[in-house]
């Protein structure tokens, strides 16, 4: 069934529509590609059932003219959420700009989208960097920054059962793109549980029930396969254009052989010869061709199964609106079929 963007907060909703909210944080390279990606995976999760998608912005993020102008034009400003009705949201990270999230210029509305959303929505996601900046202004609880970023295609496996990885295979493969982490052991303290983990990149998905399900991710399962790619190249051309001291590590785990081969050596030309003009010979046509397939079917049925607890649980919420019929959690891997890069 089809994802449909709605432009203005829900005020009402059917049986058969899910009414969700992204908050889309993304910077303004990622703002576009973020958006088409969430609502790729939405589109292949949602099973029988119409996802009715609001988009909304913060004020408070840096954008380019151009970004603004595309938010004015699509997104409603996230003073709108508070007379919103939805049954769930998502909540995406964005680059760190300051030390410490609380210093961020967007902590204080992050903080009060957290407390909104557990008083008003069924369930929440949050996204890599909007997941640590949850944990701390909900449980106090401090991230820690990375010897280096942690940056590419990682192995997890599942850690607990639940209802929202069932049906999820073995050897899940989750892009992760951070400078920070939340440690399993300080998580387990504060009462969250973790779904998956990697033995490299440590806790991928964990959750803690409130009012509300808080549904965390420190990776990225909604990225397509050219995301990493896209971010790496962009990395090494602010490297060229002296914005960052060092050349950024490759992604791990993402490309074949070949590809690797050839990013080495213009690896040694940037170093050797370091110059913006540089970046048009970055060699994109083979890269492209030579990266690891990300096997998208876990992340679409952990969507799928929070879309069935959105549904499931709404009634208690809204005073029973829940459908008949309303589907449960299903054991069997989705088809991708209908999902497409976003």
């Amino acid at each position: 069934m089809p994802v449909l963007l709605k432009r203005g907060p829900c005020g009402t909703s059917s049986a058969d529509c899910i009414d969700i909210g992204l908050v889309n944080n993304m910077p303004d390279a990622a703002l576009e590609s973020t958006e088409r990606q969430f609502v790729a995976l939405l589109g292949a999760a949602t099973g029988k059932f119409t996802v009715r998608l609001s988009l909304y912005s913060l004020p408070d993020l840096p954008r380019s003219e151009t970004s603004r102008r595309y938010l004015d034009s699509s997104y409603c400003d996230v003073v709108e959420l508070w007379s919103s009705k939805l049954d769930g949201l998502i909540v995406t990270g964005t680059e760190p700009r300051a030390p410490m999230l609380r210093d961020e210029p967007y902590w204080v509305t992050l903080a009060r989208i957290a407390d909104w959303a557990d008083d008003n929505a069924v369930s929440v996601v949050w996204s890599c960097l909007a997941a640590h900046a949850a944990v701390l202004h909900l449980d106090g609880l401090e991230r820690h920054l990375l010897a280096d970023k942690r940056f590419g295609l990682f192995e997890c496996a599942k850690a607990a059962d639940h209802p929202l990885t069932s049906g999820v295979q073995a050897g899940l493969q989750i892009p992760h793109s951070r400078w920070n982490e939340l440690r399993e052991d300080e998580l387990r303290s504060c009462n969250y549980t973790v779904l998956t983990r990697s033995a490299e990149a440590g806790v991928d998905t964990f959750i803690k029930q409130r009012k509300a399900l808080s549904l965390f991710f420190q990776g990225h399962p909604e990225y397509d396969e050219r995301a990493l790619l896209r971010e790496y190249r962009r990395d090494i051309g602010r490297f060229l254009k002296w914005q960052r001291e060092t050349y950024p590590g490759m992604p791990h785990g993402y490309f074949e052989e070949n590809a690797a081969t050839e990013l080495a050596a213009f690896r040694e030309r940037a170093l050797a010869d370091r110059r913006e003009a540089l970046l048009d010979d970055f060699p994109s046509a083979v890269v492209e061709g030579a990266l690891r397939p990300l096997r998208g079917a876990p992340a679409v049925q952990i969507y799928r199964n929070w879309l069935s607890h959105l549904v499931s649980q709404r009634a208690g919420r809204s005073g029973g609106r829940a459908p008949v019929g309303a589907p449960r959690f299903r054991r069997a891997a989705p088809s991708l079929s209908s999902a497409g890069a976003g």
